[in-house]
């Protein structure tokens, strides 16, 4: 892909929060609400871990990184960035309805399962579209 002057289209997720789209890509920091984000999130990972038994899937993370990095890297997949701040902008309080966040490439298999880890233990529902499927995900089943 180099010598032909290829590049790989990076991961691109957005999600709206009244009436305003957002946009994250992997590995942003750049949104405004970032640390609030990278807490909730943190927080909702401690929740799944103690009621679900969740572990982060680092077979999916990319094979040319360092082993501990590779959960860090797996924190910052855009769609997960998109659904903290949801949960940063009152996503809780707004129980009747669902996160739908949308996604320009397939949601590896970490991410699914921390997708439908969310739903679970926070009883919401995602809907998370990528390149080839919808993922609805319903915490109340």
């Amino acid at each position: 892909m180099k010598r032909k002057g290829l590049k790989k289209q990076g991961g691109c997720s957005w999600v709206e929060i009244d009436k305003e789209v957002h946009f994250f890509y992997g590995g942003d920091n750049s949104h405004p609400e970032t640390d609030k984000i990278h807490r909730v999130l943190k927080e909702a990972e401690r929740k799944m871990k103690e009621e679900l038994g969740y572990v982060c899937r680092v077979s999916f993370a990319m094979h040319d990184v360092e082993d501990e990095s590779k959960e860090a890297n797996l924190r910052m997949h855009s769609e997960k960035l998109a659904i903290g701040l949801w949960l940063v902008c009152g996503g809780m309080e707004r129980k009747g309805e669902a996160i739908r966040v949308y996604k320009n490439l397939r949601v590896c298999g970490d991410c699914h399962e921390f997708i439908k880890g969310v739903s679970k233990v926070l009883g919401m529902v995602l809907v998370v579209r990528d390149a080839n499927r919808f993922h609805r995900l319903n915490g109340f089943t």
